[in-house]
Order: C-alpha cells, then structure tokens, then sequence
C-alpha cells in the first residue's frame, strides 16, 4: 500500500513549492491530496497561478491520519494557515502520531502559531527567522533540515530537495535516487 501525503494550499501559496512536491511525490510512488483551506474552489497562489484542490480540508480530514502533511509557503497562504484551526488540529495529530509535518519558505510560521515542532531544528526563508528563532533551533545554512518527524526548507529554490527528502523519508531512497536523473536534476 503506498504511502499517502495531504498537503494543504491556501490563497496566496507559493505555486513552485506546491507543485514541485506534488509531483515529485506523485513520480516517488506517494498518493498525494492536494487540500483546499476554503474548500474545492480554485486557489490563486503567490504568482497569480491558479490551481485547483483534489478536495477540501474537511474532506481530506475525514481520511486522517497521512503519513505526512505537507505546507507550501508563501507569506499570505502560510499565514491562513497560521490562523486555520483546522490546521492546527490536523499538525498535532500527525506530529503526535509520528507522521511527517512539514513546511517550506514561509510556512514554518504556521507551525509557530500552532505549537508545532517547537524547539525542534528547523530552517526557512531568510526573511521569517526573526520570527522563528525563539521557538526553534534555528539552522541558517542548510536548505532542507529533518529533525524526526519534521522536515523544513527555505524556499522556491529548494523545493526539488525538500520533495526528494520527503519521498526519501516516506518510500525509501530507492525510490528518490531515480527521481534525480529522470527529472535531470543536478543537486
């Protein structure tokens, strides 16, 4: 049975970090959900692209636990997430139950506001480390950080070796490895 991930976008989301691990779950073997925060309508992410959600988070909730929920960041789409009860809910679940969280650029903020990792090695977009660095061992030069079940990245540009990380993680490194020459990757 393959391993399934949840990764949940919000208005505002940065598209390249969302479809970059989708897809390179989906090439990994992982059944991936793509969550809309506000249901099933399209959501217009950080560069005007639009994408269109698998479901709803409520809908994709009543399948819980994933074996990882996955945030894509963006400063205004991290920041719903911050606020999102329902979020916060599904992050404690699965951190308390030993699934993967993870959250790349700006999304480690989200886990800030909801108690998530704390005092766990992260890293993140340059910018938010002001707002990290006191609830978190903060790594400043290393573009994906895996501290047990919490794997972080710093942005756009690291969005190919935090989805390999994950794939790494959720299906083995027989299952990543080939990812990086058919995709013509040079990491």
């Amino acid at each position: 049975m393959s391993k399934r991930a949840l990764i949940i976008l919000a208005e505002g989301a940065e598209e390249m970090e969302a479809v970059i691990t989708i897809d390179t779950l989906r090439r990994g073997g992982i059944d991936v959900t793509v969550a809309g925060l506000a249901g099933k309508a399209t959501v217009k992410c950080s560069r005007m692209v639009s994408i269109v959600p698998d479901t709803s988070l409520e809908e994709a909730h009543a399948t819980s636990p994933y074996d990882a929920v996955i945030l894509p960041g963006g400063l205004k789409g991290s920041e719903l997430l911050g606020e999102a009860p329902l979020v916060g809910e599904i992050l404690k679940q699965h951190e308390n139950g030993g699934q993967i969280v993870a959250a790349i650029c700006a999304a480690p903020i989200a886990f800030k506001s909801h108690g998530i990792a704390l005092g766990k090695q992260i890293t993140s977009y340059p910018s938010m480390k002001e707002r990290l660095v006191d609830n978190y061992k903060y790594i400043d030069d290393e573009r994906v950080v895996v501290d047990g079940n919490v794997t972080t990245s710093q942005g756009p540009g690291t969005a190919f070796e935090f989805a390999l990380s994950l794939v790494k993680q959720l299906a083995g490194k027989e299952a990543a490895e080939p990812l990086v020459n058919q995709m013509l990757l040079k990491l």
